[in-house]
């Protein structure tokens, strides 16, 4: 079967390989892939900031400040990056002849990955609780389904993070970042709308 990149499957088709017995897409693409469309759907809710009332208050240029910054395709990316990540360190394991030198540089670029993407998340999930309160309050539930997609991609990617066996300061960096997300996600949950 010829293996085909994560940004240019059918959702259905990404699904199905994700559910299949082999190695890739594996966890890591599929929390990219959460977090492609947490970032998608925050920026419908900014294309849906752009009335003529958005325009006036300035409402419309943060809308289109954010949708510049909400890369979602970037996040389909990390999940081809994660597969040729893990398709190198599977590799690792059996070529005898690579260098330790080489090894270290396969197992660090498989921990990146999962890193990059938590780091992404939280920073998007701050870009968009800055512009809630000035979304169109018709549209602000798809913003933060976007934040609840994107905190739990951050996860998710954690979770590929732990198995790359992190260095103890990265390790609390990122549960740092992960309590932020948690407290962006409850101050959603008191929200009235």
């Amino acid at each position: 079967m010829a293996a085909t990149t994560t940004s240019a499957q059918q959702l259905g088709k990404f699904v199905a390989s994700l559910a299949a017995k082999q190695s890739t897409p594996g966890g890591g693409a599929a929390a990219a892939l959460g977090a492609s469309i947490g970032s998608a759907a925050a920026s419908m809710a900014a294309a849906y900031t752009q009335r003529k009332k958005d325009k006036e208050s300035g409402a419309a240029e943060k809308a289109q400040a954010l949708i510049d910054r909400l890369d979602f395709g970037k996040m389909l990316r990390v999940a081809d990056d994660d597969a040729a990540a893990y398709a190198d360190l599977q590799r690792s394991w059996k070529d005898t002849e690579m260098t330790a030198a080489e090894k270290q540089a396969i197992e660090a670029r498989a921990l990146a990955v999962p890193v990059l993407l938590v780091e992404v998340c939280h920073d998007y999930m701050l870009s968009i609780q800055a512009f809630l309160p000035d979304c169109n309050p018709n549209i602000t539930s798809d913003a933060k389904v976007g934040i609840h997609q994107l905190a739990g991609a951050a996860r998710a990617a954690y979770q590929t993070v732990l198995v790359n066996s992190p260095p103890k300061e990265e390790k609390e960096r990122l549960k740092g970042l992960l309590l932020e997300i948690r407290k962006i996600e409850d101050s959603l949950l008191e929200m009235d709308s």
